[in-house]
């Protein structure tokens, strides 16, 4: 136990006891290791390399999050740090979540607090990607409630990228929102029923594409924090539900199988040029689905956003994300993996006018642990304008596959050291 001189003086002079002061010191101490006893730390760091054998200039700030701004070239994508505490069996237990982001990706999220804005690739960039207060409650099979920053509730593909079957996001991901300010609370029914609902702050114009936008900019919809996040009438929160189902043991093959539903719906917390706050609905089902050949499992997602009253029309118009997912293990070379993944996007004129946008795109990533505690990832991704006229001048057809051709080639190296 360390004493300073200043309180030793103070005992000498009969102020204070001893003993007072060893209770003094010793306190905060025990205080402090039992607040962080049960606190994990763990985080990850992501780099990547990108080549567009195309020549194109890649998306330009046209394409699906976190391939923005990152042509031919190295990047360092994200830093990722998390401190968190589980929720222990105790009926009134309590834990958090602090997830931060630091590096170019942590533009994306839309709440930077460091050095450059949303959609620049400054490295000095800081965002929270989460931090939550997580609260059981005893109610019949256990209500689990989290207050604060969390990721949304919808959604095939999360914000970390290394959770994902592929290096680059997918644009269900892209249109879907990344986060909420609020409090969601999930219920278990039964075994493989599980039940999320929410309530949220308003969204935020991250949703430049289909929001406040610049046609062909596509950047998810994201949570509107600090000053002014709450302001504006109830009907101007946002609202969220989900359900989850899983398959028993009993269905063979199917085992394990998973099938996901979700609804997002709030006011955009920002006008168009119409000068209508968006009413910005996202729905989201998916599914995971085991084959009879253990090494195959195959996966779908549809993404549907609906914007109502945007800047172009004042009227209802609906953008739509179908993809395909089928993953191969087992291929000649043990710990081999690829992973594939073939997307559908059908925009309306939420996005753009004159035209209605359609984009196929092919995704192939090949996943081998070379080092230890590293993730190693090869990816090839074509994204392929099938609309017949351009919309402006400079533009590609639609705008979306970006610098001015149809076709847009990427070849990727990504490695994540997770800790």
């Amino acid at each position: 136990m360390k004493v300073n001189q200043w309180t030793m003086g103070l005992a000498a002079a009969g102020v204070i006891s001893f003993g007072a002061v060893a209770q003094a010191e010793e306190k905060p101490s025990n205080q402090v290791l039992t607040a962080i006893s049960g606190t994990q730390i763990s985080g990850y760091v992501s780099t990547s390399v990108h080549w567009n054998p195309s020549g194109q200039a890649g998306f330009a700030g046209e394409g699906p999050a976190y391939l923005n701004n990152k042509g031919d070239g190295f990047n360092l994508d994200v830093v990722q740090l998390t401190f968190s505490k589980p929720l222990d069996e105790g009926e009134w237990s309590a834990g958090y979540v602090a997830e931060v982001w630091m590096g170019p990706d942590a533009n994306v999220l839309g709440n930077v607090i460091g050095n450059g804005g949303a959609g620049t690739t400054s490295a000095g960039a800081i965002s929270l990607a989460q931090g939550y207060i997580a609260l059981n409650v005893p109610v019949g099979n256990g209500l689990t409630v989290k207050v604060g920053t969390f990721n949304t509730i919808i959604g095939y593909e999360g914000n970390n990228s290394a959770d994902n079957p592929n290096y680059s996001r997918s644009w269900g991901y892209t249109l879907g929102p990344f986060q909420h300010e609020g409090v969601v609370a999930t219920y278990k029914i039964v075994d493989g029923v599980s039940l999320t609902a929410g309530i949220a702050n308003r969204q935020d114009t991250g949703l430049q594409s289909v929001a406040v936008r610049t046609p062909g900019r596509i950047v998810g919809n994201n949570v509107q924090s600090g000053a002014g996040a709450g302001t504006g009438v109830q009907s101007q929160k946002t609202y969220m539900a989900a359900i989850s189902l899983t398959a028993p043991d009993s269905w063979g093959f199917l085992k394990g199988a998973t099938l996901n539903a979700g609804v997002v719906d709030g006011i955009s917390a920002a006008a168009g040029n119409s000068g209508l706050l968006p009413d910005i609905t996202n729905i989201h089902v998916s599914a995971n689905i085991p084959t009879p050949i253990e090494s195959i499992k195959l996966g779908f997602a549809w993404d549907h956003i609906q914007i109502a009253g945007n800047n172009f029309t004042g009227v209802i118009s609906d953008t739509d994300v179908y993809a395909f997912y089928a993953s191969f293990s087992n291929l000649g070379i043990e710990k081999l993996k690829l992973n594939t993944r073939l997307e559908y996007l059908s925009l309306g004129n939420a996005t753009f006018t004159g035209d209605d946008p359609n984009v196929v795109t092919l995704t192939a990533t090949l996943e081998y642990p070379l080092w230890a505690n590293v993730l190693s990832r090869l990816e090839y991704r074509w994204d392929h304008d099938a609309t017949g006229a351009r919309s402006g001048p400079g533009q590609a057809r639609s705008g979306v596959v970006g610098g001015g051709a149809n076709n847009v080639h990427l070849l990727a190296l990504n490695l994540v050291y997770k800790f």
